[in-house]
């Protein structure tokens, strides 16, 4: 099954939080596709993770509505709309509570959300809950001023 880790953000926002754990992935050397809630929000992510140089550049690519980069096979980091794995990841993160039907195609799931909002918090305890009956292997990591602590 697959490994399902939640992060409860509750010291930075997404932008803040997405490219330090991306930057974990690409150390590791794994592929990953982000689901993107609309095309303002990979526009916005697009701009965060161009900007990121420190302690590692993150090159990636997105698909959107009307616009797909070239080449996503090559892309360590795959923003998308849709229920996609076309650079073949093993890692996938869940923003704003959207979920595919079929995580088993992935090693490991990121579900973050949003700890200031009180209906993304729920949300994300009925995921827990679904995937929990699914037998899926779930951790939970609270967010600390300096790191992220299992809890």
């Amino acid at each position: 099954m697959t490994s399902v880790g939640f992060y409860h953000l509750t010291k930075t926002s997404l932008e803040q939080a997405l490219p330090v754990l991306l930057v974990h992935t690409m150390q590791r050397k794994q592929k990953t596709v982000v689901l993107c809630k609309d095309n303002e929000q990979i526009k916005s992510l697009t701009e965060v993770l161009w900007n990121v140089t420190q302690p590692i550049w993150l090159p990636h690519g997105c698909h959107f509505t009307k616009h797909q980069d070239e080449y996503p096979q090559w892309q360590p980091i795959w923003l998308t709309l849709f229920e996609e794995n076309p650079n073949q990841a093993t890692y996938f993160f869940v923003i704003n509570g959207q979920m595919i039907k079929d995580i088993d195609q992935y090693q490991r799931v990121f579900d973050l959300f949003d700890g200031k909002d009180e209906q993304a918090v729920c949300a994300a305890r009925e995921r827990w809950k679904r995937l929990k009956q699914e037998g899926h292997d779930l951790t939970y990591w609270k967010q600390t001023e300096k790191r992220w602590v299992k809890e």
